[in-house]
């Protein structure tokens, strides 16, 4: 299996740098900094980033696990949000809620449900992510 990557790198202090990333690919790059990461500045951050790879790996999973149950779907759209607390011991991530939307036909609600929980365990990001709260919202258009 091929393994991926991607670089960042932090220019000054926390609160007064800056950051950029790319990945391996070079189809996705950006630029965070703190106000983008801890406030509500425009740009992307971390969490965007895991969220991102959370959602695009739930909808491929779950696309995968229809098939291989003899339902073929047209289409799987996932939202993630992770959500960022100040705790204790500092910032952490502590709870990611997946919302996801599959059309397939010829399927029943019982059985896309369950579908749907076990891919929120199996897919290989929720693996990653397995310390941190999961919470699902599935259904069918």
């Amino acid at each position: 299996m091929p393994i991926r990557s991607a670089d960042a790198t932090w220019n000054g202090t926390l609160k007064d740098g800056d950051g950029s990333f790319s990945t391996q690919s070079g189809a996705v790059s950006g630029a965070y900094s703190f106000s983008t990461r801890f406030e509500d500045a425009a740009g992307t951050n971390p969490e965007e980033l895991v969220a991102a790879a959370h959602a695009s790996c739930y909808s491929m999973a779950l696309s995968n696990e229809l098939a291989k149950a003899g339902h073929e779907p047209q289409s799987v759209s996932t939202s993630a949000k992770v959500v960022l607390e100040k705790g204790d011991t500092g910032f952490g991530i502590t709870r990611i809620d997946l919302v996801a939307t599959a059309t397939v036909a010829g399927i029943d609600d019982a059985e896309f449900q369950e579908l749907a929980a076990a891919t929120s365990k199996a897919c290989p990001i929720s693996k990653a992510l397995a310390a941190v709260e999961i919470t699902l919202s599935a259904s069918l258009a």
